[in-house]
Formats: C-alpha cells, structure tokens, sequence
C-alpha cells in the first residue's frame, strides 16, 4: 500500500490564507463575541446621521476585530488576553462628535468595563440600569449629554468607581442616601441637574476630594462632609443655615456656596485655610465676616468674593494681609465708614480688582486710589463717598450722604 504523503510547505501556506479568507471573523475573533454584539448594539442606538467621517464611531469596522484592528475602534481599549483566552473591552471612551441617540442597554454586558465616558454628546433618555451591573466600572462620565430620569440606587452596587461625572444632563430625583457607601470615590460631579432634596450624609466618602452640586434644586442644611475635600461647589441652590459645618474641611483650595439661602458669619477659619485659594460665598444673607491678621502665615487666599449679602461694619482692616490676594469683590453690602488706606497701597501694589460699590462708605478718597493705573478693575459707586469723577474707578453716581447715615443710625 502507498504511504501518505504529507502536504508541501507551499501547500500549508495556501491551506492557511483559505481559512484566513473563508471562516467567518467570529470564529477567528480575539475578542469575546458578546463584547462585540455589546458594541453593534451601541452604534446601532444612535442615529447614523450624527456620526461624521472624522468621529471615533466612524472607525468602528466590524469586518475587523474591535480589539486587533489597525486604526479602527477609535475610543475602545481592550484588555491583553492571556494564552487561550479571548480579548475584552475595558474603556469606552467616546470623543465630543454630537452622536445623537441612546445609550444601549447591552453595555452591561461589557462585563471588564472599567471606563465608560461619552462626554459632550446628545444622549437621551434614562441611563440604563445595566451599567449598574459593570462591578469593576471606576469612572462614570456622561457630562454634558441629556440624560434623564432619576440617579437609582443601583449605582450603589459600583464599589469600584473613583469618578461619577453626570454634570449638564437632565436628571431629577434626589441623590441616592447610600451613596456614601461607594468608598473609592474622589470626584463626585453631579452639578447643572434638576436634583432636589436634601444632600444626604457624605462623610463616609473618605476619599472624595471633589464634590460638585451646583445648578440643582437642592435643599436643607449642609450634611456632614468628608475633611478630605479640596473642591466644594454648592452654588444655586436653596441651602440655608450656617457654613460653620466647613470649617472642618482644611484641605480646601476652591469653595463656592453662592446663590443659596446661608446665613450667619463667615468665620475667619475658612478664610485662614493653608491652601485655599477661592472663595465664592455671594448672593445669601450673611451678616458678617471674620477677618482675622494673617501676619507669619502664609495665604494662598486669591480671589474673595461676598457680593449680594448683609455684611455690616467697617471693611476688614485685616483684609490686605493676605499676601496673595488679587480679586475682592464686597459689593451690594451694607459697609459703612471710610475706606481705609491700605486698600489703596494694595491696588497700587498687588490687588488687581476691588468692587466696593452699592454699600453705605463715606469720607473722602484715599489719595492713593487717584494714582491707580488702567490696569486696576473695580467701581466704588452708589455710596456716599467723594469721589473725584477724573479717577475711573469712580465712575458712576453716589448716594446722598443722609442715605448713608441713616442707614449707620439703624
């Protein structure tokens, strides 16, 4: 009987290109098949209209492997399988194209999804609830969408997440209570919402080091805050009560409590912060500021900005020691008095601005505010001041000076 003979190497290479050509890319595929159909379902939610020759998704050739294609799916990483295992997807994170449409409810299926990010879009609708079921997810990023619905305790489950940004959506309700079980949180963004309610208890958030809630419809009292914080914004909203809950919160560089409803004083511990920088608490009803000497400390203090409350007395004499200062507004107040030099020195030394007017000042100008360059930003009028109209930063009318003292008298 003859032998068998084998088959010539040029006969192998021609049996391998026929394989390469013929069986179908699912068999062949290095990445799980059901990532794939995750990502078909995906592109298949938004409109085709919305997506431009240059976008991320325009990249998106499924004639190719999503984790093995050469300049196609643009916005997707992928892990490196180990040997006999297939690839999966870990990121999606999608550039600023405008793609119009949902957001698919198989990307839960993304089951190694650690970033989903698709920021700057026309997403619609609610986010579905599988993402709540991608448990090694650790940023959450939908800024800038119009995502509606409410924020379900589902997300809770997520106990990997470090970043949740849901920032300029359309999403109501109030924020979860057991949010603060999500321990690995350091950027909690959930700012220019229709949120409401009360800000639940967040000290738990050990780790947050910026939180994010303004433009919402939030109400009641600061909750406890984790000290851990560096940036804090609570602006237009309906809070009130006292600040005095943040003077635990050292670690601060930008504060903005504007627009709300606080009252009381602004303790002097906020402004004295080792690394703050910004602080934004206009347009409440506080009715005093503690200003206190800074003199051997070093203040990182730059901008100060208390318009639109009920601050009474004198202007802070201790204001000027802040070395760093270059932005104060304190207009739309109640001061009262004289302007005191130093403010002048300052303007012709280091203050960039300094809006003083709408208060009830009085007396005459320092002559060093009629040496101020062009370069100095701010107004002092409607006060009772006199103020010679060539300086500009007198531009504009004053009150009658009865207005001013009647207005000390009360």
């Amino acid at each position: 009987m003859a032998a068998k003979t084998q088959p010539s190497s040029p006969s192998l290479l021609l049996m391998s290109l026929f394989l390469l050509l013929v069986v179908p890319s699912s068999v062949l595929s290095a990445t799980l098949r059901s990532d794939i159909q995750a990502l078909e379902s995906i592109i298949r939610s938004i409109d085709p209209s919305s997506i431009s020759p240059s976008s991320y998704l325009s990249t998106w050739d499924f004639s190719e492997d999503p984790c093995e294609g050469s300049g196609t799916f643009l916005g997707v990483m992928c892990s490196f399988p180990l040997e006999n295992t297939t690839s999966r997807v870990t990121e999606i994170d999608l550039d600023d194209d405008g793609y119009d449409g949902f957001l698919s409810d198989e990307v839960g299926n993304l089951t190694e999804l650690t970033v989903l990010s698709l920021n700057r879009n026309r997403f619609r609708g609610p986010i579905p609830e599988t993402v709540f079921q991608l448990k090694k997810l650790t940023k959450l990023s939908l800024s800038e969408n119009f995502f509606t619905g409410d924020i379900t305790p589902g997300i809770t489950w997520l106990k990997e997440l470090k970043t949740i940004d849901l920032s300029k959506n359309s999403i109501a309700g109030e924020i979860p209570p057991r949010i603060s079980s999500l321990r690995s949180l350091t950027h909690l963004i959930l700012s220019n919402n229709h949120l409401d309610g009360r800000i639940p208890p967040l000290n738990g958030l050990w780790k947050l080091q910026v939180l994010e809630l303004g433009n919402n419809h939030l109400s009641g009292t600061l909750p406890k805050l984790p000290p851990s914080l560096r940036t804090l914004s609570l602006c237009y909203n309906s809070l009130a009560g006292r600040i005095s809950p943040l003077h635990r919160l050292k670690h601060l560089v930008s504060l903005d409590v504007s627009q709300n409803r606080f009252s009381g004083i602004i303790g002097h511990q906020i402004l004295t912060f080792p690394e703050i920088s910004h602080i934004n608490v206009s347009f409440n009803q506080f009715i005093s500021i503690e200003v206190v000497q800074v003199t051997g400390i070093e203040s990182r203090l730059r901008i100060l900005d208390a318009e639109g409350n009920q601050l009474q007395g004198h202007l802070p004499l201790n204001l000027p020691s802040y070395g760093n200062l270059k932005y104060i507004n304190l207009r739309s107040n109640k001061f009262s008095g004289d302007i005191p030099r130093i403010y002048g020195k300052r303007l012709e030394s280091s203050w960039r601005s300094l809006y003083l007017e709408n208060n009830y000042l009085t007396g005459l100008l320092p002559e060093e505010f009629q040496r101020l360059s062009k370069q100095v930003r701010g107004s002092l009028s409607n006060n009772c001041l006199q103020c010679p109209k060539n300086v500009p930063i007198c531009q504009g009318v004053q009150k009658p000076k009865s207005q001013c003292t009647n207005a000390m008298q009360k």
